[in-house]
């Protein structure tokens, strides 16, 4: 097994110890949210950094291509739910973020069968950061940034739609064509 993939391990190992801390004393104690923070962002550093050497090294795997977004998807998704059951986030925010998730993957999903490979777009990764930025900001609750924090609610929100827009416009013809 090669770095990147074990770092893409790693990032799932870190959820559950993640969620623990996020949720641990109800959500209340400014401590075990740092904790949750700091565990948050070096999982977070680690999807960036699998990708960068597995391009940079000629390290890409099938199992890379498989758990890499599946590990994001699961960090990002751990968290939101998190945020709804500590009363930070909308439900509706949620849903929208997850069902998008659920959408591109159906659409990655297809297309694979078809022989079609459905990189990231700009859009994506402009999605996945502003997401990301959102749950520091959200684990940290920080009322003085609370403004910051819904701006970059907004911003996730948005750009989430954005993304979802452009897969679609863009690969469609998977669907409907069986083919791009």
């Amino acid at each position: 097994m090669n770095l990147p993939n074990k770092l893409t391990i790693l990032r799932v190992i870190m959820i559950p110890f993640f969620v623990f801390f996020l949720l641990l004393g109800g959500g209340a104690h400014a401590a075990y949210r740092y904790i949750a923070a700091a565990i948050f962002i070096i999982a977070s550093f680690t999807d960036m950094l699998d990708g960068m050497i597995a391009r940079k090294y000629g390290l890409v795997t099938n199992f890379g291509k498989f758990m890499d977004p599946l590990a994001d998807k699961l960090l990002v998704c751990s968290g939101l739910i998190c945020f709804t059951a500590l009363d930070q986030l909308a439900a509706w925010i949620v849903i929208i973020i997850i069902s998008r998730e659920f959408i591109i993957s159906g659409f990655r999903l297809v297309a694979s069968d078809n022989g079609v490979v459905i990189a990231a777009s700009k859009w994506g990764k402009f999605k996945t950061v502003s997401q990301m930025i959102m749950s520091v900001l959200l684990i940290l609750n920080i009322p003085l940034l609370s403004p910051v924090t819904a701006a970059f609610t907004c911003i996730a929100v948005l750009l989430t739609v954005v993304s979802l827009i452009d897969y679609i416009a863009k690969n469609y013809k998977v669907l409907t064509e069986g083919s791009m």
